[in-house]
């Protein structure tokens, strides 16, 4: 292909759209405005939030419905600023989103003009790669690239380019980037991992986010049942195996499943796929300390730089978990290929199921008024429509729902991972809901995230005809701090009390949404029937009980202690009395 004479503008929208980008999120500014201009006639829709950090959620929440590379972009300085925690959670998820971030033109470069600031040192450790273009004629060189690391690396990147960059006359081609893939892996580490499950007594599967991003679940069904193991989900990948499949427990970590937990404790082998194994993740839980530590580990993950970071292991490879998980189980066949059904695992599989379902349902049949948040969850669970896409935020109530929220499939479930920033959920739910619009999308938050981020966007998602539906757990508190205060420091609340929440029904219906007021379990069923017939955006605003008798586990016991305290004007305070 021979270059074309074009504007350094062209040169960058035009390989935006060489690259699939059909939606691009941010605020209009005047430092990209020669580029934006461009984008309707490109076939590229403008998405214009209410702030920089819904933009970056909302890029993230689509790359990860779509496995494909996503972009927003913002004005020079705050704007670009406002991106940053949005990043570091597309980072932690291993999401595919550019973040274009114009800056300071070079002749300002180091002068204090206006909205200056060094845009590449705030995302260098939250981006997989960064680049500045140099010179206008290489945009489209440098925008290509910065896709291609997106994908090949699996997380954001940041293209950052000086203002007067935009402007001026180059010449360029246009050509869409390279998808690669890491293939299987060291043929030693496959079959060291089939003779290890070959030979398992109880072998258990964990099942990551990588699986979603891989595009590998009917591998991993296939793997489990010629085993007859157990699969267990990674914390907050609630979506990575189909949680109606006879071998699935649940997921492990805050909050999951007691089924999962006790089932994995059991394992003599355990084979994590696409999982960095977090340690948040694999801490104890209901008082159950379930990491085998006896347990031969195999860890298979695209990013060599987690293998045994925070698990020793026996076997690693750094492979594309599809492919792994295809060749692994030809080895096993070839090892065993008269393998039975265990019967006896599979009892001892839907005892555990059986066991924990009856317990959670135990916790979840309140009658009270308020209701009762786990009563709520479960009602939510069962009334929303299978397949439906759910973004969580961070928070107790979020938390809960890994209890309770089933997903039949890969890219269900949107989270905000390890980052565990506040405000995460509606912003990526609006993404969701642009890369599936024929699913239901729910952005699940409780009312003091939601007051970070989902008020202001839902006039995005009425302005732009985004029908997410919100979903406020509304307890009137910040429940996780409040728990550690009832745990740690004696009922002493400061910060954690919420009392004068607005009705998040009525302000939504006074910005253009639909609202619905929650106060009875039994509405539940219909109020969500409803929301999803009516095609808009929606806010559901659930009034539960907050207080003691319903906060879930300590949320961060592995970062609290019991307080002492040496200055005589604090000694009343000493170990939360």
């Amino acid at each position: 292909m021979s270059k074309i004479k074009m504007t350094p503008s062209e040169a960058l929208v035009e390989t935006l759209a060489a690259e699939g980008i059909d939606t691009v999120f941010g605020i209009v500014g005047s430092a990209y405005m020669d580029a934006l201009d461009l984008f309707p006639a490109a076939g590229i829709r403008f998405v214009s939030v209410a702030h920089e950090q819904a933009a970056a959620h909302a890029a993230d929440g689509l790359a990860r419905v779509t496995g494909r590379p996503q972009a927003c972009i913002a004005q020079n300085g705050p704007g670009a600023a406002n991106f940053v925690s949005a990043i570091t959670a597309a980072y932690w998820a291993h999401s595919p989103v550019v973040a274009i971030t114009p800056e300071t033109g070079t002749m300002g470069i180091g002068t204090g003009g206006f909205q200056e600031l060094d845009q590449m040192a705030m995302f260098q450790r939250s981006t997989v790669f960064q680049v500045r273009v140099n010179r206008p004629e290489r945009m489209a060189e440098l925008a290509r690239r910065a896709f291609y690391m997106a994908k090949t690396e699996s997380g954001p990147v940041q293209i950052n380019i000086p203002r007067d960059y935009f402007y001026g006359i180059c010449e360029d081609e246009i050509y869409p980037t390279l998808t690669l893939s890491r293939g299987c892996g060291p043929k030693e580490s496959l079959i060291d991992a089939a003779r290890l499950l070959t030979d398992a007594r109880y072998p258990v599967i964990v099942a990551g986010g990588g699986v979603s991003q891989g595009n590998a679940l009917a591998e991993i069904v296939a793997l489990a049942e010629y085993l007859t193991a157990p699969v267990v989900n990674s914390y907050l990948h609630n979506d990575s195996f189909p949680a109606d499949h006879p071998l699935s427990v649940g997921p492990i970590g805050y909050c999951g499943s007691k089924a999962a937990m006790r089932t994995i404790a059991k394992a003599d082998v355990v084979i994590a796929l696409g999982s960095r194994l977090g340690p948040f993740g694999t801490l104890p839980q209901y008082d159950i300390d379930y990491w085998p530590k006896n347990a031969r580990l195999i860890q298979v993950d695209a990013d060599a730089k987690v293998l045994g970071l925070s698990k020793r292991v026996d076997v690693a490879s750094c492979a594309d978990v599809k492919e792994f998980a295809g060749e692994v189980l030809a080895a096993i066949k070839a090892l065993r290929p008269d393998l039975a059904v265990n019967k006896k695992r599979r009892t001892d599989i839907e005892g555990e199921k059986r066991t924990w379902a009856d317990e959670l349902e135990s916790w979840s049949i309140s009658e009270a008024k308020p209701i009762h948040p786990r009563r709520f969850i479960r009602e939510l669970a069962l009334a929303m429509p299978k397949g439906s896409i759910v973004s969580t935020d961070i928070g107790n109530n979020s938390s809960i729902c890994n209890a309770y929220f089933r997903f039949s499939d890969i890219r269900q479930h949107i989270s905000a991972l390890s980052w565990g920033n506040c405000g995460f959920a509606y912003g990526a739910a609006m993404g969701a809901k642009l890369g599936r619009p024929d699913a239901a999308v729910f952005a699940f938050q409780g009312d003091g995230a939601y007051g970070i981020s989902g008020i202001a966007e839902v006039m995005t998602a009425v302005r732009e005809n985004i029908p997410v539906i919100a979903v406020v757990a509304n307890n009137l508190e910040w429940g996780a701090e409040k728990k550690n205060q009832i745990d740690y420091y004696g009922n002493r609340f400061v910060g954690s009390n919420l009392r004068e929440n607005p009705d998040y029904a009525q302000l939504a219906e006074d910005m253009g949404a639909k609202g619905f007021r929650v106060e009875d379990y039994r509405d539940i069923k219909d109020v969500v029937r409803e929301a999803v017939a009516s095609n808009r955006p929606c806010v559901i605003n659930a009034m539960i009980r907050g207080g003691e008798e319903v906060l879930a586990e300590p949320f961060r016991r592995d970062a609290l202690q019991m307080p002492v305290r040496y200055l005589k004007k604090y000694a009343h305070l000493n170990a939360g009395k």
